[in-house]
């Protein structure tokens, strides 16, 4: 959004000041084009009319950047005492340093770091200290975070795929919680889980979210972080990743389209494709490292394509179908995706019923179609025009969902090559 476009909803807002969605979209406005001091004054306004939480912590990140650290503190104090959030507290700790109350901020870090197990190096290189997580620390770790994120999502931002976030719960998030119990029945945390479906169902997202639910490290490796044109290099980038991930547990290691990588050895014309292979099962099996709290989540549209070493217990012994979304997860997606963009009284229940086999990246698109609309109307009246039922509806027709294609792939290989019943979630879910 433009400077031009935000004086024009400036103008609008005065005919409407109460107009919640209005003010929030010229807030962020300013916020994304720098002009913190005009955001400042919007989001002080929201925050009068609904004490909004949201509205609070970019209120703080404005007082941040304008270094007007001491109501920025202010602020922070507040939102933590409402909830976890790592982002406000290294901003917390970060005006604390700023303004040199270093005590204090010493002080926070260590209390939030022993009731949440959250630490950062940044932060603790400024103030001097360590925690007790830094004893698992090595040389490499500087190297290591030009590799990891952070993640700031989690299963709540999630619409559905509950079956999903179960075993995911089951297989790393219940043995970090309960060691002792899990040790007792000999589980730890750790392993690997292999997502597949058809594309744009939520399998990168859920896998970042994993890392956000447990506060964890994670590392998405891409095939061409991995392959290499000289003999045995693959093999030792692949070996990294895997070192990375176990120095900082506990991590989750995303790897995307893994069948690129994890390709059937008997399709293989070379040794260098049947060598990286092997290497992986090695690492899969933590033959020469343990992979305890680390969990190896893989992502796929080609399950078929897969070696089907990589599918025996103790390597990825949890092969998960990732569906389309149901009816009531495609309503909590449309919530999720359109409750930042000015809309009114939007039937999701309705719009739900209506986009039957759309993924989620197609609820998105749907979403993003009836927006640019709306944008297009607001442009030309002069004040927001918001996004409703009817203007959904009216995209549906324009978007052809983009599962079928896979399903009719995947219903050949459900009907015909099914012997191990790999796939019977496919089936079961054509009702074949």
């Amino acid at each position: 959004m433009d400077k031009t476009t935000l004086e024009a909803l400036e103008t609008a807002l005065q005919s409407s000041p109460d107009n919640v969605a209005l003010r929030t979209q010229i807030a962020k406005g300013w916020y994304g084009v720098g002009n913190y001091k005009k955001a400042k004054e919007h989001f002080t306004a929201l925050i009068q009319a609904s004490n909004n939480l949201e509205a609070k912590k970019d209120l703080a990140r404005c007082y941040f950047h304008l270094k007007n650290y001491s109501p920025g503190i202010i602020i922070c104090e507040e939102i933590l005492e409402q909830e976890k959030d790592v982002s406000i507290m290294s901003l917390y700790l970060q005006s604390l340093i700023n303004t040199r109350q270093t005590a204090q901020a010493i002080e926070q870090y260590q209390e939030y770091h022993e009731d949440y197990g959250w630490y950062d190096k940044e932060i603790e290189k400024q103030l001097k200290i360590t925690t007790d997580f830094s004893d698992f620390m090595s040389e490499d770790d500087d190297e290591d975070d030009m590799f990891l994120e952070k993640p700031d999502l989690d299963f709540s931002g999630i619409g559905g795929m509950e079956n999903v976030k179960e075993e995911i719960r089951m297989k790393i998030i219940q043995p970090l919680e309960n060691p002792e119990l899990f040790k007792a029945f000999g589980k730890a945390a750790g392993g690997g889980i292999l997502l597949y479906g058809p594309p744009g169902c939520g399998k990168t997202y859920i896998s970042k979210a994993t890392a956000g639910e447990i506060s964890s490290r994670f590392l998405s490796v891409g095939l061409e972080e991995v392959l290499d044109m000289w003999i045995g290099n693959s093999e030792k980038n692949l070996h990294e990743k895997f070192e990375i991930a176990r120095r900082n547990n506990p991590c989750v290691l995303f790897f995307d389209e893994i069948d690129a990588v994890g390709s059937k050895r008997s399709d293989l014309r070379q040794s260098g494709g049947r060598n990286l292979i092997n290497q992986f099962l090695k690492e899969l099996d933590g033959a020469d490292s343990k992979n305890d709290g680390v969990l190896i989540l893989g992502a796929t549209n080609s399950p078929w394509h897969m070696d089907s070493a990589f599918l025996r217990p103790g390597r990825f012994d949890r092969i998960i179908f990732v569906p389309p979304p149901d009816e009531k997860s495609r309503e909590a997606i449309i919530t999720l995706v359109i409750k930042d963009k000015p809309s009114v009284d939007i039937d999701c229940a309705k719009v739900a019923t209506k986009t039957k086999g759309f993924s989620g990246a197609d609820i998105k698109l749907l979403v993003d179609l009836a927006a640019e609309d709306s944008l297009r109307a607001s442009m030309k009246s002069g004040k927001i025009v918001p996004i409703t039922t009817k203007d959904l509806l009216k995209q549906v027709k324009n978007v052809r969902p983009s599962t079928k294609d896979w399903f009719n792939t995947a219903r050949n290989y459900a009907l015909y090559s099914n012997s191990s019943g790999l796939y019977d979630d496919i089936l079961q879910y054509l009702d074949l």
